[in-house]
C-alpha cells in the first residue's frame, strides 16, 4: 500500500482561474471534471487528489504520469473517486484505492491510499 497527500490553498487556485479562466482548469481538467467541479473549492480539491495520486505512484506529474492521465468522478453521493487512462494504468497497475477531499478554512486537502498489482 502506498499513501499520499496535497495541501493548496484554495485562494492560489482562484487566483489563477481569474487570471487564466478555463484555461488553467483545462490544463489539468477533463471536459468532465471540470463539468462537476463547481466550485473553486472543488477545483482546489482536484488539483490536491491529483497531485497526492502522482505522490503515491512515486512518479511526481510528468513523463509517467500527466494530469489528464486522472479521471476523478464522484459517486451519487458526492465522494470522489478516480481511475487512470488505459496508458497510465498499463504502467501503474493500480489494484484498488482509494480518495480523500477535503476543504475547510481556505485550504483543499486530499489523501490517498493505493494498492498495486504485483
Amino acid at each position: 500500500m502506498k499513501i499520499g497527500t496535497d495541501i493548496i490553498h484554495v485562494n492560489r487556485v482562484e487566483k489563477i482561474t481569474i487570471k487564466y479562466g478555463n484555461k488553467f482548469k483545462q490544463k489539468f481538467l477533463s471536459p468532465r471534471e471540470i463539468a462537476i467541479a463547481h466550485k473553486i473549492e472543488t477545483v482546489a480539491g482536484f488539483w490536491a487528489a491529483k497531485e497526492a495520486i502522482s505522490k503515491a505512484l512515486g512518479c511526481g506529474i510528468g513523463e509517467q504520469l500527466s494530469f489528464h492521465d486522472i479521471i476523478i468522478t464522484k459517486n451519487q453521493k458526492g465522494a470522489p473517486a478516480f481511475a487512470l487512462s488505459h496508458e497510465a494504468q498499463k504502467i501503474h497497475r493500480i489494484k484498488e484505492s482509494s480518495l480523500s477531499i477535503s476543504h475547510d478554512g481556505g485550504f483543499a486537502i486530499a489523501v490517498v491510499v493505493i494498492a498495486q498489482h504485483q
